[in-house]
């Protein structure tokens, strides 16, 4: 009996969720949405768990928060799950992190696992090189074996910066231009004519679209919404290149602690200023 009573509970939420989703689909629904994980430390000292336990509770709401974009018709969501600089943290915390991210990151290849569910590509965002190689690996076999997958996009943003992205692109962008001819190879054809003064000038040089073109984050469009949690409004080194025309929400509740509730509240808050934010993205 109990179970029973338990199932028709859950099955009376999902059916009041999609029909709150149903009225909000009335208004615009943001196409990415990205969240940095705030808190988790905060949340196990504020629980008086042990340590890494934040981040787990914190990877229980990462999937509820992922199924309830999904179910909502949000196509492209980004987290911030490992920056450069955690790599500062003590030894054993990074390696606790490192196996913990193992850990899910084979997990999302379970046949249960929400990118199964929703038939969700991952992608893994960052300097990979800096990871473990049994990380590493695991992400490659992760991406590899969600290639074909079209429905909704997941990005894991590990081992990432936007310095360190926009670095990336521009090394990119460089060894592309100056080395697609020799340089006394182009000199010679200026000489004999066949390429362009003007070619020959500007061959070189380095345009916007030459740097978004190497871009980390080039696989998805800009965010709508950014949310931060834990009430703080630093972007931290995260998409600072792609997040000049979206809504920035900071949430007061630790990452653990937020839900539907903010989830929607963000999206009521990005229909109030769609008209705003579109006009300035024409204006970019």
């Amino acid at each position: 009996m109990e179970n029973k009573t338990e199932s028709y509970g859950s099955s009376l939420v999902s059916h009041m969720r999609r029909l709150l989703f149903r009225v909000l689909s009335v208004g615009p629904i943001p196409n990415h949405i990205a969240f940095i994980l705030d808190g988790n430390r905060r949340y196990a000292k504020k629980r008086n768990l042990g340590e890494g336990m934040g981040h787990r509770v914190g990877f229980l709401t990462l999937t509820s928060l992922m199924k309830y974009c999904y179910e909502l018709g949000v196509k492209y969501v980004t987290v911030y799950a490992f920056s450069i600089d955690n790599f500062k943290r003590r030894p054993e915390e990074v390696q606790d992190l490192m196996d913990l991210m193992l850990e899910k990151i084979e997990g999302l290849l379970k046949e249960e696992s929400i990118v199964n569910q929703f038939g969700v590509r991952v992608y893994f965002i960052g300097n990979l090189r800096l990871l473990n190689a049994p990380v590493r690996e695991a992400a490659e076999k992760v991406m590899k074996a969600t290639a074909n997958n079209n429905k909704s996009i997941l990005l894991i943003c590990v081992a990432y910066t936007s310095t360190d992205e926009i670095t990336h692109a521009a090394q990119e962008a460089i060894e592309e231009k100056w080395g697609e001819i020799p340089e006394s190879s182009e000199a010679s054809m200026a000489q004999n004519g066949e390429i362009s003064q003007e070619k020959h000038e500007g061959h070189r040089t380095i345009k916007l679209a030459d740097i978004e073109r190497h871009i980390y984050m080039g696989v998805a469009p800009d965010p709508d919404i950014l949310v931060r949690t834990s009430g703080e409004t630093r972007l931290s080194n995260f998409l600072l290149w792609q997040s000049s025309t979206c809504l920035l929400y900071s949430p007061k509740a630790l990452w653990p602690e937020i839900g539907l509730r903010h989830l929607v509240w963000a999206v009521l808050n990005f229909q109030r200023v769609h008209p705003y934010l579109e006009k300035r993205r024409k204006q970019v």
